[in-house]
């Protein structure tokens, strides 16, 4: 697909994924609208790309924020012709036990906030102008770990699993419109979101710019699903035999994350 025309939205474009994402489908010709709440980083961006001689726009709003949301969306349609592809890349992670959140549901509150509610409240605010132009497509992110049995992170795996619901719906009933919808299932990626976490510095990660290209693959090919081999073969397992694949997954992630501690134990030694 020729990108030198459309013009393409991302979120939690001002770091990681999402930025570079933005470098990717720029150098393809798209223009791009950036949004984040970092208005410095989003300069940054806008900076790099604009060195490469590429289209890019910026609009610094917290998403999470219903008005501040209306009212980026709102000034982008009015400087912007037409939108052609929302990017819904915005997203926290939160890494803590289930017995450990007992007093914490903030945290499936908040996460749900950005994951869910602000990804679905980008794509009702668009699809009057998709619909009104017969096209436009939508891409979710979501993450591998919905595809196989995960323990640890209840919360963003929740709210990345209602997101995909909510996909499904969207292409059931409006595929026939002219709207098309994909899902990118990432598997743990090198970025500030991930790095967070001390014990992941030992674990194999797909680098940000092999991430970004799935992304640009996905509004490319009009995928449904872009997922590695691993999470279509782990998801398989999981609907067809899902106690076995629960009971086999249950000990591989305790050792993971054994040998994980045990190599930033020898770091900090």
């Amino acid at each position: 697909m020729n990108l030198s025309k459309k013009t393409i939205i991302i979120t939690g474009a001002s770091s990681g994924i999402g930025a570079e994402a933005a470098i990717q489908l720029a150098q393809a010709g798209a223009t791009v609208c950036l949004i984040a709440r970092r208005a410095d980083e989003l300069q940054k961006i806008q900076a790099t790309i604009q060195a490469q001689a590429g289209q890019v726009f910026i609009y610094p709003a917290d998403i999470t924020d219903a008005e501040q949301l209306k009212a980026c969306l709102d000034k982008i349609l009015s400087e912007h012709q037409k939108i052609d592809v929302l990017v819904n890349n915005a997203a926290r992670s939160i890494r803590r036990p289930i017995l450990e959140s007992l007093d914490r549901l903030h945290d499936y509150e908040r996460t749900m906030q950005i994951n869910y509610f602000a990804a679905v409240n980008m794509t009702l605010h668009l699809l009057p102008h998709f619909l009104a132009n017969a096209s436009g497509h939508i891409v979710n992110i979501s993450t591998m770990s919905t595809q196989v049995p995960i323990p640890l992170f209840s919360a963003y795996l929740a709210s990345k699993s209602a997101l995909e619901s909510f996909s499904r719906s969207l292409s059931m009933e409006l595929k026939g419109k002219g709207i098309d919808v994909s899902i990118v299932y990432f598997p743990m990626v090198r970025t500030p979101m991930s790095s967070k976490t001390a014990i992941y510095k030992h674990m194999k990660m797909l680098d940000t710019p092999a991430a970004a290209g799935w992304i640009v693959k996905a509004i490319e090919k009009k995928s449904y699903r872009v997922s590695s081999k691993t999470g279509l073969v782990a998801n398989a397992l999981l609907n067809t035999a899902p106690t076995w694949a629960m009971n086999l997954s249950r000990p591989l992630f305790q050792l993971m994350d054994q040998r994980l501690k045990k190599k930033l134990k020898t770091d900090e030694a």
